[in-house]
């Protein structure tokens, strides 16, 4: 691979790659090798492409993508020219595909994605309905490229940002551009970008950094992961225009070692920037410089905050340092260096801003929230896996046109955004403009883009629970309000739960979660109670049930509520009372009943039941007050 030795060779290599990468009339497949299709077969999938076509002499081109985002029905890959999607591919199905599509020109019906049995098949990508209202920018050449093909991303556009910024713009021209084009930091926080660089820029100093945050700790979450593992070239190259603009000669990828294929990748692609002199001395014949390294994070949710972040890429514990100085500031950033730091979503949009301008950006989205968003779409929905939509979409359009809508066809109940700082959206705000401000102002907040739905099914204090108790582990323990604060609050979660709570029980998790809101050092622990007081905002009567009724509405919680069998519906196969580990479930003239003074409400016999004869009540406090006399 020739160094390039200024911008108008890059300009001629993309010419000619564009004429000889991806020919119209080639036979293509381009199979999905995410985490998520990996784990389901895709190499095996390609390793019988790979025989077959060597059997039947067919000269088939096989391109390695990212993820193409519908996870829940991987692996899947395209056959073109013909442009045929095949979802759940199997290694067992590539022969039937080559023989209909590689060789007659026509789908394998069995392959194609079809939302039941009844409907028709679905034969093209873009016809169906997870992908119809997607609009892919940061995520836009993932399923396309292989991402360790520098010549693919070039080909595609690759690279064209940086061309521009080094050919006719100065660094100020490019600041000026990404600040018109309102790219708002896509990690959580939504600060306006050009500001940020801004600040950095004007720090005093001849060393300067720029900071890109892969750390991702939210469960659920696979965005920036996407990315790095897809299209590392993207990152690298808003990274290569963020430096240009404030004057860094030194970039670092902080990655959580949770990600080996990421880190493989992005070290790929830095070893192929390098030789082609996109990166390193002297980039593409000018004075400008960058080199960028990989720096692994141990996994600490903490360590997704910047002074955190700063700590560990320091060699130090993840743990939060006051401010000011803020990291854009002497003495704030690494080793005291000045530096930006963005998350990996926010860096590839900026070559998107600088090649096609920020009119183009604005156009997309809302006015005060503009572009896209890329979202981790998991939990109760029927379509799982990476969407990415413009902003100002509603929530309904997210879990119903593009998801599927719920599993089971249940009643939805709500949905989680923002990971486990985010916060509870019930169904009354199903038609919530997706965007900064609008989530803020229900409690929740866009966070890094996790979206976990929720059904009938689910009990909103056992999920309240579920995401402090995650948040209370991860916390770093340096602030008092953030350490003794999620620990007195996951106790009384926990007591109310498990058939224990009292009356004030809600009221000291409110009064608990705004002093932790107010008194913590860092964005983490100021938010670790948002879902629990969101929780407690739209679902406070499930609180009360729990608390007054000792009762579970969703059946979620064992230790509540008073369990019987309905005779009319039992079928006398007696798996309940083999289930009972307490003798609790008895027989008498030929019908099951349970005798209360001896069940735990452990919930076995209700999960045995394979007719739901067994039923879950409200506990009576007046049946209890007689007993008792």
């Amino acid at each position: 691979m020739a160094k390039l030795n200024n911008v108008n060779e890059l300009k001629q290599l993309r010419e000619s790659l564009k004429n000889e990468t991806f020919k119209p009339d080639t036979l293509r497949a381009r199979v999905c090798c995410g985490t998520a299709c990996t784990a389901t077969g895709a190499h095996k999938v390609i390793d019988r492409f790979e025989k077959e076509a060597a059997d039947s002499g067919v000269d088939i081109e096989i391109v390695k993508t990212g993820c193409q985002g519908i996870c829940q029905k991987g692996p899947v890959l395209k056959v073109e020219p013909m442009n045929i999607f095949y979802q759940r591919t199997k290694a067992k199905n590539v022969p039937w595909i080559m023989s209909y599509s590689i060789l007659g020109n026509m789908p394998y019906r069995q392959g194609l994605y079809r939302d039941d049995f009844l409907s028709e098949p679905v034969p093209e990508m873009m016809e169906i309905p997870f992908y119809k209202k997607q609009k892919r920018l940061a995520l836009r050449n993932n399923g396309i490229i292989d991402p360790n093909n520098i010549n693919h991303f070039i080909a595609v556009g690759g690279y064209a940002g940086l061309e521009k910024a080094l050919s006719s713009m100065s660094p100020d021209q490019v600041l000026e551009e990404v600040d018109k084009a309102n790219l708002r930091g896509r990690g959580g926080a939504g600060f306006p970008a050009g500001r940020k660089w801004a600040h950095t820029k004007k720090a005093p100093g001849d060393i300067k950094l720029v900071i890109a945050n892969g750390d991702e700790g939210d469960p659920g979450a696979f965005m920036d992961r996407s990315i790095m593992e897809g299209d590392p070239h993207s990152l690298l190259e808003g990274m290569a225009i963020n430096a240009y603009a404030i004057g860094a000669q030194y970039g670092i990828i902080y990655v959580r070692h949770e990600y080996p294929l990421a880190v493989k990748n992005l070290q790929i692609a830095i070893n192929q920037a390098e030789e082609l002199g996109i990166l390193g001395e002297n980039i593409l014949g000018t004075d400008f410089s960058l080199t960028i390294n990989i720096r692994e994070g141990a996994g600490a949710f903490v360590c997704g905050e910047s002074t955190a972040l700063v700590a560990s890429i320091e060699g130090e514990r993840g743990f939060p340092r006051p401010r000011p100085p803020r990291l854009s500031e002497p003495g704030g950033g690494p080793w005291g260096y000045p530096g930006n730091l963005n998350n990996i979503e926010t860096f590839a949009n900026v070559p998107v801003i600088i090649d096609k301008g920020s009119d183009y950006f604005r156009s997309i989205g809302t006015k005060n929230s503009p572009g896209t968003k890329v979202f981790a779409l998991t939990g109760k929905v029927k379509n799982t896996g990476l969407v990415e939509v413009p902003m100002g979409i509603t929530l309904r359009e997210i879990i119903y046109d593009i998801g599927g809508g719920i599993l089971g066809d249940r009643e939805f109940k709500a949905v989680q955004t923002g990971g486990p700082s985010g916060g509870c959206i019930p169904a009354g705000h199903l038609d919530l403009s997706v965007d900064f401000d609008s989530l803020a102002s229900v409690g929740s907040m866009m966070g890094s883009g996790g979206m976990v739905v929720m059904d009938e099914e689910t009990c909103m204090v056992d999920v309240a629970k579920f995401f402090l108790s995650f948040t209370q582990s991860e916390s770093c323990g340096k602030c008092p309000p953030c350490r003794i604060g999620t620990y007195q609050m996951l106790q009384i979660l926990e007591k109310i739960t498990s058939g224990q709570g009292e009356e004030g029980d809600i009221e000291k998790l409110e009064e608990i979660g705004k002093k932790i809101v107010a008194g913590s050092l860092c964005g983490l622990g100021s938010s670790a109670p948002n879902p629990v007081l969101t929780t407690i905002r739209y679902f406070r009567e499930e609180y009360e049930e729990h608390i007054n009724d000792k009762y579970c509405r969703a059946r979620a919680c064992s230790g509540l509520g008073v369990f019987r069998i309905e005779n009319a519906e039992c079928i006398l196969c007696g798996l309940c009372k083999e289930a009972c580990a307490f003798g609790a479930v008895r027989e008498l003239r030929n019908k099951f009943f349970i005798d209360q003074d001896y069940c735990t409400k452990c919930k076995a016999c209700y999960t045995a039941c394979p007719t739901n004869a067994v039923k879950v009540e409200k506990y009576k406090r007046q049946e209890s007050v007689a007993r008792s006399q």
